[in-house]
């Protein structure tokens, strides 16, 4: 389990510093116009709940297999 979290953190590392110099217009368009923001908020709000989902997920087979 360790070893897939290290694996997927150095992949995107790797990653982000392939991409780190390339220059993206349409990310440049977002934040000229303040629209970034707006995809970030809805980003963010969609990992929040599916974080929850998963958490509410959890606890409710945890008190199954208590109760068994």
């Amino acid at each position: 389990m360790i070893k897939k979290i290290f694996l997927f953190l150095f992949i995107s590392l790797i990653s982000l510093t392939t991409f780190a110099d390339g220059h993206v217009e349409m990310a440049d368009e977002l934040r000229s116009s303040g629209k970034i923001y707006v995809v970030v908020a809805v980003i963010t709000v969609l990992f929040i709940g599916l974080f929850i989902y998963l958490f509410s997920i959890d606890r409710k087979i945890s008190k199954i297999e208590k109760d068994k």
